[in-house]
């Protein structure tokens, strides 16, 4: 009987040590997810590779959850849910990002630009999800827009950053706020399995036509570009991916997304080992304010 109940009580320190330790794993995943893409864009236009991580995915997803027999959506009204969060998050966010960065971004700038979003979940929940914004909160905003505004005007005497940049950095921060407001409201628990296909697929479609039509570059497959297009795959789009819909689920989503307060800085350290990205003291400030902002507005009352 001791041995039994010491089983049990391992079992339970196993999956609460699990559970603490989710967060801090999505989050050094979701950063490197930033390192990649700036390694594999030399060697293929943002729409393209994007194409193809997303048919990966649906290669390797596709045939699990028919083996395994996964539920799919019940209604066929719940599958466009999942697909319009699917073009949001993966779709809209990604060729954000991924744009940003080929127009010459850096990977830390666009991780920071993008690491607003909990500031504007925030303020977005409050008339969709009926969440108070506090004063606090007010002044959370306006610090994380006045920390980003610090890095991009140090930025914007590096050659290659662009307006373009940083629109399509924009973008990406509406979308995938979006997104998570979006699949929190309407989606609702899901099998991940066949959630994932029906998602990367409503994206595939979206960018498919801007990858056949609208780029002309060729894909360079080399083992640079084929090592940060399997991690994209594997890492980014299965396990982070599958990681942010679980957290998305378990909380509220002001709260998850607080999380991605802490992507800004350590994509910085992460881009500075790969590529040597180097930022300022002015940039660095800016980025303490904005994660000093963020921190305001997701901190529980």
């Amino acid at each position: 009987m001791a041995f039994y109940w010491s089983g049990v009580t391992d079992q339970k320190g196993i999956r609460g040590l699990w559970l603490r330790s989710t967060p801090a794993l999505f989050v050094f995943l979701w950063s490197t997810g930033f390192v990649g893409a700036k390694l594999g864009l030399p060697h293929a236009p943002p729409a393209t590779f994007l194409c193809l991580r997303f048919l990966l995915v649906i290669a390797l997803m596709l045939p699990l959850a028919l083996a395994l027999r996964a539920t799919w959506p019940g209604t066929r009204r719940q599958a466009v849910h999942l697909a319009v969060a699917g073009v949001l998050v993966h779709g809209g966010y990604l060729m954000g990002v991924f744009s940003a960065i080929d127009s010459g971004m850096s990977a830390g700038l666009a991780a920071l630009i993008v690491g607003l979003q909990p500031l504007a979940t925030g303020l977005a929940a409050a008339p969709l999800l009926g969440e108070r914004v506090t004063a606090r909160q007010w002044i959370g905003l306006l610090l994380g827009i006045a920390g980003v505004a610090l890095v991009v005007l140090q930025k914007t005497t590096v050659a290659g950053l662009t307006p373009f940049a940083v629109t399509m950095a924009v973008l990406a921060l509406a979308s995938i706020t979006a997104g998570t407001l979006y699949q929190k409201r309407w989606c609702g628990a899901f099998d991940l399995r066949t959630g994932s296909v029906i998602q990367f697929a409503a994206a595939l479609a979206v960018l498919a036509p801007v990858a056949l039509w609208g780029e002309t570059r060729p894909v360079r497959w080399t083992g640079e570009f084929v090592f940060a297009l399997g991690w994209l795959v594997i890492v980014l789009s299965i396990a982070a991916i599958s990681l942010l819909a679980l957290l998305i689920r378990r909380g509220e989503a002001t709260k998850t997304v607080s999380l991605f307060y802490l992507t800004p800085p350590v994509t910085a350290v992460l881009a500075w080992l790969a590529f040597g990205e180097r930022f300022t003291a002015l940039a660095i400030l800016g980025m303490a304010v904005s994660v000093v902002g963020v921190a305001m507005v997701t901190r529980a009352r």
